[in-house]
């Protein structure tokens, strides 16, 4: 899918009767487990003072899965350790820079297409995003 085609677009949650087919097809049927808990570690890691767990949303585009959103709250100050990055992000934003980091981190862990797949996929999705200056300064 090109920039101009997603640009058009928005992701969208996946349905309660879908959800059990997200993991796998985000992270691989191998990773699943992996995968998820890694999003809630660079979540607690990212955001200490205010993130404490709760349900997610899934969100994907076409069809195909993109990343997690928290929905404890609408909005999450994040702390990137590495980069310096400070900054407030909504919920969907927090999201996609969670899991952009889980697969990343994933990535150099285990030789698997779906990491691969899944990152290219919301990492292109994010250059449309109305909080993309904040999502790339963050996993910069």
């Amino acid at each position: 899918m090109t920039l101009p085609e997603l640009a058009s677009q928005s992701a969208t949650r996946v349905p309660d009767n879908r959800r059990m087919d997200f993991l796998p097809r985000l992270f691989g049927p191998r990773l699943l487990i992996i995968g998820e808990h890694t999003v809630f570690h660079f979540m607690e890691t990212l955001c200490p003072s205010d993130y404490g767990g709760g349900l997610w949303d899934f969100y994907e585009l076409d069809g195909q899965p993109l990343y997690l959103g928290p929905t404890s709250k609408p909005r999450y100050r994040l702390f990137c350790e590495g980069n310096g990055f400070e900054g407030e992000v909504s919920a969907d934003a927090a999201g996609i820079i969670a899991t952009l980091f889980a697969f990343s981190h994933l990535s150099f862990r285990y030789d698997d297409d779906e990491l691969a797949e899944g990152y290219g996929r919301l990492y292109d999705y994010a250059t449309i995003h109305a909080e993309a200056a904040a999502i790339y300064q963050a996993i910069d």
